[in-house]
């Protein structure tokens, strides 16, 4: 089968957090990328996580990427990494659809909240190409030290944005600095952004910086105010 012709502009897939939806993701970032000229330059996808009953919440069935073993989320944290791998071999799974359909690996962003988070970084340490970048907003790393050596060089090289607040309550500042610490051990550049009161939620100031970190990955100028209903976005994470 012949190669697909270049496809051209960026693709960002935006992955929700336990208990959240991709409409909901959508609702939040994609008024960032709505302007006229950046609607037809950027592609963007939130898919939805299946659901399954979580143990910490009593059974309770919600969407989640992979189980959920404590809350809050420490630098400590143990997941069952058979699951977060099966979790990536679907992220996997879309990021090689998109370079199929003729998308360029170096213009496909993987991003996500909060377990969405930890799965975007799980997901682009462990894909093969250098990726146009990998945007993380109060997650953490969720495999082990051990899998370092299953990051390939081309992985490395993929750079990282990675936002987190102090008053975080359910994944704790001390997750995402323990992350970016680690990303930085293997070579990767990391971008920590730090918001000393902010808690478990996204706000306009790091999607705004979020939205110009892309456009300049991808060569775009003319960021302009998205319109949003309210200046933030609140999310309700369970994780």
């Amino acid at each position: 089968m012949a190669a697909a012709p270049p496809r051209p502009g960026g693709f960002v897939l935006f992955l929700h957090g336990s208990g959240g939806s991709g409409d909901e993701s959508r609702a939040q970032v994609a008024p960032y990328f709505a302007a006229p000229g950046l609607a037809a330059s950027v592609r963007l996808s939130f898919p939805t996580a299946p659901t399954a009953p979580i143990a910490c919440y009593g059974d309770a069935v919600i969407t989640a990427w992979f189980g959920i073993a404590e809350v809050p989320i420490t630098a400590k944290t143990v997941r069952d990494e058979k699951e977060v791998l099966k979790a990536v071999d679907y992220v996997h799974e879309l990021l090689d659809k998109e370079i199929a359909s003729g998308t360029s690996p170096s213009d496909i962003f993987v991003c996500g909240l909060s377990q969405g988070g930890a799965l975007a970084i799980a997901s682009v340490l462990l894909y093969p190409k250098t990726l146009g970048g990998c945007v993380v907003f109060s997650g953490s790393v969720p495999l082990s030290k051990s899998f370092a050596d299953k990051v390939s060089p081309e992985a490395r090289k993929t750079p990282v944005l990675w936002f987190h607040g102090m008053a975080d309550g359910l994944v704790l500042f001390e997750a995402g600095h323990a992350g970016c610490a680690f990303l930085e051990e293997l070579g990767v550049t990391c971008e920590f952004k730090a918001y000393p009161t902010l808690g478990h939620s996204m706000i306009d100031e790091e999607l705004q910086y979020f939205q110009q970190w892309i456009l300049n990955r991808l060569g775009i100028s003319g960021a302009t105010e998205p319109s949003r209903p309210s200046s933030s976005s609140q999310h309700k994470d369970l994780q």
